[in-house]
């Protein structure tokens, strides 16, 4: 698999655009990399800078690893438990339903989101 990096303004137009580019990958990195990256929009703000990695994983892992990435490392993400009528709140549920394993790595001026699928 050949790595993909993505460097774009976290805007609902990105979103498609991001699904565009992963358009030989499968449904759930499609969907898990949108997800990362409408959390920013979301927690950040909309025209955040963000950079978005997918990367395959030694072959004897046989796993996709999405990282996004954005310019602030003091908001981190949280899993919620949303309501059935709660109308967002379910991303980072999604994220964390598909991926075998998810996290942050936080730096001095940014931090990275970043989960891992099986193929």
């Amino acid at each position: 698999m050949t790595p993909l990096e993505f460097h774009t303004l976290a805007t609902p137009k990105a979103a498609p655009d991001l699904r565009h580019q992963l358009r030989d990958h499968g449904y759930d990195v499609r969907l898990c990399a949108t997800e990362l990256l409408t959390n920013v929009i979301d927690h950040l703000g909309d025209g955040t800078p963000v950079t978005v990695r997918v990367i395959g994983t030694a072959p004897h892992c046989g796993r996709t690893r999405i990282e996004v990435t954005d310019p602030d490392p003091r908001a981190l993400p949280v899993l919620l438990s949303a309501t059935v009528s709660e109308e967002s709140g379910r991303g980072l549920a999604l994220v964390d339903a598909l991926a075998e394993c998810w996290g942050v790595v936080q730096g001095p001026d940014c931090k990275t989101v970043w989960c891992e699928l099986r193929n």
